[in-house]
């Protein structure tokens, strides 16, 4: 039987293809650790056994029958509770929509499920994706594998958490300000925010239309860079998406990163880092280079106004999509997503209009000044140690809302430009919580990013590194 607590996604689907276990078997071993392990982390709000059995047995039937079915063949995922479905109720982590379904079925879903992924749930999120603690006042907080009085991060808690506590063998979350690469950091697991517009929004429950993007969670370079083959390339059903080929981003992984060269910014997004985390990031940044990688000195273009301009554009239509539930249904928000949503509103359209209007010359000038020096950028995923539920609930303390905006100060800025992100596990705090590496690559460079995060898995151990609870 393989051990659904070290084996990868590929592993996986490698042997099941080769008969060596069958789908209904990791099925059943994956349904029971959700089951038991969601007591004490609540990272799935639906577990779905009979859905997941049926299409674990179906899997087993078309191998036994010579028919495999894509490059998943029967392994099992688990999705944010926010991909809509026409046979399963999706929520958003909200009360508003509690038993919603929306007759139709994401791109994004139907792309896994093609390959032949079997899913075994919902997972939990923040409400409406509103946040990135992973706080929800209506399903509970979810929490974090590796000490469950932490937050897992949000607003793709679940994600995070599922995949760290070795539940499912890979995630699907959303990021408008982070919401990937904060679980990710915080769970120690890899999660990846796409290049806008290269993996399909539709029938994904939108809260930014302009700065929403889809992307995967995995234990590995490769298990990511297979999800994203998978789930990427154009859909006319979403109107942003790209039309530009999917490349074969499991290819290049071994390529190493020799000669490669590093941007380590000078600017904003190392000023404001907890030492512990700084000496992990250290260590990190020595094994790239050790790898062959240039480490080089960059300027980052005004990295403090790419969040206000995010911020004006996310809150801004939010409270657009928002606006009709927070006049009729207040009271079902809590108190903390309610403040969020309502902040869109008292932003003027003048300068909504102007930050989108200043993304594509903002973004060149990201590009041209940064990329001229480097390949990738470096920065840190989380700037602090991950912090407690009780610190970031509300009312906690006059500090709760700077902890927040910490939280995603070194993401917003990338969900503004549109630009790939990923969060890569480089270790742990001194409190013994994972912290994260952020590699940021120009427009549809995915397959750099996955290129370094697999050269630094090769040469560490930290992806390997199981929770106690798991």
């Amino acid at each position: 039987m393989l051990d659904v607590r070290r084996a990868t996604l590929t592993e996986a689907a490698t042997a099941i293809a080769a008969g060596a276990v069958s789908s209904v078997e990791l099925t059943r071993e994956c349904l029971e650790r959700a089951h038991r392990l969601n007591r004490d982390i609540n990272c799935f709000v639906r577990i779905e056994d009979e859905a997941a059995l049926r299409e674990a047995a179906s899997a087993d039937r078309a191998r036994a029958a010579g028919r495999m079915l894509g490059a998943l063949h029967g392994v099992p995922l688990a999705l944010k509770d926010m991909f809509y479905t026409p046979e399963r109720e999706i929520s958003g982590g909200s009360r508003v929509r509690k038993g919603f379904r929306a007759g139709t079925e994401a791109t994004v879903v139907g792309r896994l499920a093609a390959a032949g992924a079997v899913n075994l749930g919902a997972l939990s999120m923040t409400e409406f994706a509103l946040g990135p603690t992973g706080h929800n006042a209506h399903y509970g907080a979810c929490r974090n594998p590796w000490n469950p009085a932490h937050i897992a991060g949000g607003s793709s808690s679940g994600a995070g958490a599922a995949l760290a506590a070795r539940i499912a063998f890979g995630t699907l979350g959303s990021d408008t300000g982070g919401s990937i690469r904060g679980p990710a950091s915080a769970n120690g697991v890899l999660g990846l925010k796409p290049t806008y517009g290269r993996v399909s929004r539709a029938g994904a429950m939108p809260l930014s239309w302009s700065v929403d993007h889809v992307g995967p969670f995995g234990r590995t370079a490769r298990d990511l860079a297979r999800l994203l083959g998978i789930v990427a390339g154009h859909d006319p059903r979403d109107p942003s998406s790209s039309r530009r080929a999917v490349p074969d981003y499991e290819a290049r992984l071994g390529e190493g990163i020799r000669g490669l060269r590093i941007g380590i910014p000078r600017n904003y997004y190392f000023e404001a880092v907890d030492a512990d985390v700084q000496n992990v990031l250290d260590a990190a940044l020595a094994v790239l280079a050790a790898l062959g990688a240039e480490l080089v000195a960059i300027e980052v273009p005004a990295p403090e106004h790419l969040t206000e301009l995010s911020r004006a554009i996310m809150y801004s239509e939010a409270a657009a999509l928002h606006g009709h539930w927070l006049r009729t249904r207040p009271a079902d928000y809590s108190p903390q997503v309610r403040a969020r949503a309502a902040t869109g509103i008292a932003i003027p359209a003048a300068s909504y209009l102007e930050a989108l209007q200043l993304r594509a010359p903002l973004l060149r000038r990201f590009v041209d000044g940064v990329y001229a020096a480097c390949d990738v950028m470096a920065t840190p995923a989380l700037s602090l140690a991950v912090p407690t539920i009780a610190s970031t609930d509300v009312g906690a303390s006059p500090a709760m809302w700077q902890t927040i905006a910490r939280l995603v100060r070194c993401f917003a800025p990338f969900n503004f430009l549109g630009v790939p992100a990923l969060s890569v596990p480089i270790g742990f705090t001194a409190g013994g919580l994972p912290a994260g590496l952020q590699l940021v690559g120009r427009p549809f460079a995915e397959g750099t990013l996955l290129q370094v995060a697999a050269a630094y898995q090769g040469a560490t151990d930290w992806h390997e590194r199981l929770p106690a609870i798991s």
